[in-house]
């Protein structure tokens, strides 16, 4: 129960995010807190602004207006009258993320694609981030991998080493884009399951997938997002299972068919 009292890892308020000089509002006005240790499952329609969130959340995208702090320390900021967006940088580097379409290197091999930031960006000796990076290699099943070239794996294997590369540099969050949809769906549940790992070691994580068996098991709240808005937030036997809005059930029940 303490839990409910503790300061939000993450607070977004009034967060506005249009393209087009306004034509193409994405975001409207999106309020959400996250307590440290909570997994958020983001769910809703393509184009209801679940990805463009990650990415803000990210410093990946520029916002209208509106807010976001981060471990109680500004992290995102704009006025109305702003044109600039501005982002604390340090605050950033706690954040890790990964895309749908891995973002490997294909130059440098598995082991040289985990140490390239922890060496350039935190100045780690190469030996400490090879240690910690085949450690991390092994943990996840691909130990045999680390001289390998990104075109030489499988797409679960890339995507495992992509979560493994977000790892190195110890976030205190982690951010998941779609990160099986590109997948063939024999390879989604190795990659799944990397993720299971993380959230039984208590990793706080914002997921957005159209995967609803994933979105249940691994999330201890859901989000549905829709035209921009938050319409339902709750958890996942809640808001998978008995959703109180009539926006949310056409989501579900059709989500729900097309998968059956």
């Amino acid at each position: 129960m303490a839990m409910s009292f503790s300061l939000p890892l993450v607070k977004m308020q009034a967060l506005h995010k249009s393209y087009a000089d306004g034509a193409i509002q994405v975001l409207k006005g999106i309020d959400i807190e996250m307590k440290p240790g909570e997994r958020v499952v983001v769910i809703g329609p393509s184009g209801g602004g679940k990805s463009t969130l990650l990415r803000v959340m990210m410093g990946l995208e520029k916002i209208d207006s509106g807010s976001v702090t981060f471990d109680g320390k500004p992290y995102i900021s704009s006025g109305v009258k702003e044109s600039k967006t501005v982002i604390d940088m340090s605050v950033r580097r706690s954040i890790g993320m990964v895309f749908q379409h891995y973002t490997l290197f294909p130059h440098l091999n598995v082991l040289q694609n985990l140490t390239l930031a922890p060496c350039k960006v935190r100045g780690e000796a190469k030996a400490k981030a090879q240690d910690r990076a085949q450690t991390l290699l092994e943990r996840f099943g691909l130990g045999a991998k680390a001289k390998a070239y990104p075109a030489q794996l499988s797409g679960g294997q890339k995507q495992r080493v992509a979560i493994a590369r977000a790892l190195m540099l110890d976030p205190k969050l982690m951010l998941f884009d779609e990160v099986t949809s590109a997948l063939d769906p024999e390879l989604v549940g190795e990659v799944e399951q990397v993720i299971l790992q993380l959230a039984a070691q208590n990793m706080p994580m914002m997921i957005v997938t159209h995967d609803m068996w994933f979105a249940r098991n691994i999330a201890s709240r859901v989000i549905f997002c829709a035209g921009g808005v938050v319409v339902e937030d709750g958890p996942p036997e809640q808001v998978l299972g008995s959703p109180k809005e009539e926006r949310t059930k056409e989501f579900i029940d059709r989500v729900f068919h097309i998968n059956q």
